[in-house]
């Protein structure tokens, strides 16, 4: 990398995009330096490694989207040994006052990481816990198909001619599907009697591809949960889907979070203050990663339910007067304290078994 000013100090910024990335580069006190666009290749990342290293030294680098459209330039930045930092897209008063464009987004990232105003570690999605995200991903797709299919089994169910209608009435989901699975259509698929038949028995067929996938992924998504964290999977009340979510709002490297306090805000769980005059309270927040909070809610009513240590607190809290979204609040700020301690727990994130 050639170095034109190896003694100034640089702060970089990328406005990332499908096509292409806009970098810019400032002095430590915000002022413009230069900016260029750059392919969204792994030939335009190195260019844009290399021209970064004229201005000088590169204290730091934020980033836009380094989940989605800035993933391949983060893992060439940070495997070059420059500090990279996840910067948030511009808020709309910013936009109003500034204008937009990609040079302008692309100063503004560069001046929040020269601000320490953006100071979030990207996931380093190297390891056991990103494939665990692709697999969920395909996962949530195939539950998706399956709802979607057994809702329009039903609606079909409601609408086929007589006297089908009336054998198929009644019947459980999964009687259901069986059932349609043995239908067999007539040849003349232009009467509604054969075409009813044949419409059921392919949306069975369907339901019965996709629980078989679904089925495939969870052995899969069992194994490397139970290998990544096994801390995590043997608290109680957390199973692989929780703790599957849990794993991928973390990311690889979890120790880029950096107090227990900034997981529970990340997770919303962190309490929000909601006093007003005499009252003095907080409340649920409503910030954060809403499927992370959704997992600890769900370890939550596990808990409830099932955890005598959990009832008995709950039974303390309610004769104290706290309500039950208060009772929840509070058992979702200790369980991300749990979950936290059992994610920074040593471990071999990215060996990935074979199964």
């Amino acid at each position: 990398m050639i170095d034109e000013h190896p003694e100034r100090e640089v702060f970089a910024g990328v406005d990332t995009h499908t096509d292409t990335h806009h970098a810019a580069v400032v002095d430590p006190l915000g002022r413009p330096v230069a900016d260029q666009e750059f392919p969204a290749t792994t030939q335009g990342y190195r260019a844009l490694l290399t021209w970064l290293g004229t201005f000088g030294q590169v204290q730091a680098v934020g980033v836009e989207c380094t989940g989605s459209y800035g993933a391949g330039l983060t893992t060439v930045l940070t495997a070059s040994g420059l500090v990279v930092v996840e910067v948030n897209v511009p808020d709309r008063g910013t936009r109003h006052s500034r204008g937009k464009s990609d040079p302008i987004d692309a100063y503004v990232a560069a001046r929040a990481a020269a601000s320490g105003r953006a100071q979030a570690i990207p996931k380093s999605r190297t390891g056991t816990v990103e494939a665990l995200r692709q697999l969920r991903v395909t996962r949530a797709s195939a539950i998706k198909a399956r709802t979607q299919a057994i809702n329009q089994l039903i609606g079909l169910r409601v609408t086929t001619p007589e006297p089908l209608r009336q054998t198929l009435a009644g019947l459980t989901r999964a009687a259901l599907v069986n059932s349609c699975l043995r239908l067999r259509p007539g040849p003349d698929l232009g009467d509604p009697v054969h075409a009813s038949r044949f419409a059921l028995r392919q949306l069975a067929r369907r339901i019965r591809r996709l629980t078989e996938e679904i089925d495939e992924v969870d052995e899969h998504l069992s194994v490397l949960t139970a290998a990544a964290a096994p801390e995590l999977v043997a608290l109680f009340g957390v199973g692989t889907e929780t703790a599957g979510q849990l794993l991928v709002t973390a990311g690889d490297n979890p120790e880029r979070l950096r107090s227990e306090a900034a997981f529970a805000a990340l997770c919303g769980a962190a309490p929000v203050p909601a006093s007003s005059g005499r009252t003095d309270r907080h409340r649920l927040s409503r910030g954060g990663d809403r499927q992370a909070n959704r997992a600890l809610h769900m370890i939550a009513v596990v808990r409830m339910r099932y955890c005598p240590r959990t009832r008995a607190y709950v039974a303390r809290r309610v004769q104290q007067g706290l309500t039950k979204k208060d009772i929840i609040r509070c058992l979702k700020r200790f369980i991300a304290r749990e979950v936290y301690h059992a994610l920074n727990q040593p471990r071999a994130r990215h060996a990935i078994p074979t199964t």
